[in-house]
């Protein structure tokens, strides 16, 4: 059975005529009457009772006639959506996400995501950086909010943000008085820092500025999350450096100061498999580069 059979016996049913349904269909009428004839044999049941003065449904008819419509109503439809899905306009969007990213462009972009694209489910799931690489290799994300350098050359990335770096440090500590604070301030001082394995960027650029300036961090802690480090620092046992962008946190008992002189930078990027052509990647990295672009300073 062919899909152009459903629709000549549509034809014939709704018009109950083979030379008006022949007309509809841009047809003459003898190939017509052969098509409905073969569905019938095929279906082994009479569709249509045919007399020299008129075209009637049978009982049969009537019924196939219903589920005909069904059948190419789906089709319909599944047609318009695979057309929506290669448009980026409808599918799922797996993305992972570093914890940091809270703080600057992420909730600004997945919020612009939704309205734009109402018809895509987006699945957001955080995890680190070398958590992110392994899922996306493994083809269990299709788009994360990383902090870079990433090892993986099958990844593609785009810088969308780059952060200053501040000091979080406890209210009651002497450095909490300066409006900033210089990188040699940190000679002596506990430091609890985020993990190497959770971002390893920020953990490496820490440790060889200080051994730049000739002294070397006093790290008395370290942490996966980054909330764990502000609460840490919250109970005192150090400082921080963190992105700017925590600081947009208020976080009772820690206040936090621009970090000047030879200081980091912090970069956010999106990466992606090299070879996903996905439409849906593209519109997420495009809407991200398009706020980018929007946002002076970033």
């Amino acid at each position: 059975m062919e899909i152009r059979q459903l629709e000549y016996f549509v034809a014939v049913a709704e018009e109950l005529h083979f030379g008006r349904a022949a007309e509809r269909l841009h047809m003459t009428q003898p190939p017509l009457s052969q098509q409905i004839q073969r569905l019938e044999n095929e279906i082994g049941v009479r569709l249509l009772s045919r007399t020299s003065r008129r075209v009637r449904l049978t009982p049969a008819g009537q019924a196939f006639l219903d589920a005909a419509r069904k059948v190419l109503g789906e089709l319909d439809e599944a047609i318009l959506e695979a057309r929506r899905a290669e448009r980026g306009e409808t599918g799922r969007l797996r993305v992972g996400f570093v914890g940091s990213a809270t703080y600057g462009m992420l909730p600004l972009l997945v919020r612009t995501f939704r309205e734009q694209y109402p018809g895509v489910k987006l699945y957001l799931q955080e995890m680190s950086t070398p958590q992110q690489e392994k899922a996306l290799d493994r083809e269990e994300l299709d788009v994360g909010v990383v902090r870079p350098p990433l090892g993986d050359p099958s990844l593609y990335t785009a810088q969308i943000e780059e952060d200053s770096a501040m000091l979080a440090i406890p209210e009651e500590h002497a450095l909490a008085n300066r409006s900033s604070v210089h990188i040699d301030d940190l000679r002596g001082e506990p430091l609890v820092m985020l993990a190497r394995k959770t971002w390893a960027g920020l953990f490496d650029s820490v440790v060889d500025l200080c051994l730049q300036r000739g002294f070397k961090p006093n790290i008395v802690q370290d942490a996966t999350e980054f909330q764990t480090v502000i609460g840490l620092v919250a109970a005192g046992l150090g400082v921080a450096v963190v992105p700017g962008g925590a600081a947009a946190v208020p976080r009772r008992s820690v206040v936090f100061r621009p970090v000047t002189g030879p200081a980091p930078r912090f970069a956010m990027a999106l990466a992606w498999r090299a070879d996903d052509d996905s439409p849906l990647v593209h519109r997420f990295v495009t809407l991200a580069q398009r706020i980018k672009a929007q946002a002076p300073g970033v």
